[in-house]
């Protein structure tokens, strides 16, 4: 079947100016019909257009979409795999919050218990997600995918009162890493041996397999990786390199 580009774009849900753009830009080039300038788009157009805003929907930059598409290693198949998995793993996220609102809702209205385990199963998926989207792909090149499904699952696990320990220990840090380079402490000092005993206490509520070795890369990473580097020093500068030198020393 062929399209017309007001055809496809009411098809797909898009304006006939951005298929026009992606035309330009060498990124959706559709055949033109004999003798004219209208563009025409077929089978393989349409299921280009399709990857496109699916890797649009991921976040992609455009020019990132079309050095993907483009590649002589593309695989269409693979590709929509790749696609399924990763709406699988949507649904299950939104289906989750929704439960769990939904058992808040019944909550409040004195029609449903929830349990503690209950309250925060969905915010813990959102925090997961989070921490997917932004130090995912790094995690697991240098861990492993095992070390960090593991990771996650015993977040997923966490009771409320883990929970809410984790989330006291993770501020005490945050503190103690402040007041520590107002102050100037040393990091190999005492003051950097607190925080660091802070931080293994920390990590140890979801690590699955704790080593002081995946503790010091880890630490390496605050200061070799900038979003890291940005959580910790997000107040104070220079608490990314003090976590990391307290850790390195004492660890």
């Amino acid at each position: 079947m062929t399209y017309t580009i007001k055809k496809l774009a009411a098809l797909a849900g898009i304006s006939t100016r951005t298929l026009r753009y992606y035309d330009e830009i060498q990124l959706l080039v559709p055949k033109r019909s004999e003798g004219s300038e209208y563009r025409i788009y077929e089978e393989a157009e349409v299921d280009r257009l399709q990857q496109i805003l699916f890797y649009r929907e991921m976040g992609f930059e455009l020019s990132a979409i079309k050095a993907i598409l483009d590649s002589g290693s593309f695989e269409q198949m693979e590709a929509l795999k790749s696609h399924l998995a990763e709406l699988q793993k949507k649904r299950k996220r939104i289906d989750l919050l929704i439960d769990n609102v939904t058992k808040t809702i019944r909550k409040e209205e004195g029609v449903q218990q929830m349990s503690d385990q209950e309250k925060f199963q969905g915010f813990k998926e959102e925090m997961i997600r989070k921490n997917e989207e932004t130090y995912g792909e790094e995690l697991r090149t240098k861990y492993g995918e095992d070390t960090v499904a593991e990771s996650n699952a015993k977040m997923m696990n966490l009771s409320e009162g883990e929970y809410q320990r984790m989330e006291g220990i993770g501020e005490e840090i945050i503190k103690s890493l402040q007041d520590a380079v107002l102050t100037g402490a040393d990091p190999k000092g005492a003051k950097g041996k607190e925080v660091a005993e802070l931080h293994r206490e920390w990590l140890q509520i979801t690590m699955p397999k704790y080593t002081a070795e995946i503790h010091r890369g880890l630490a390496e990473m605050y200061v070799g990786d900038e979003r890291f580097t940005a959580y910790y020093d997000k107040e104070v500068t220079g608490c990314a390199q003090f976590l990391r030198d307290a850790v390195v020393e004492h660890i």
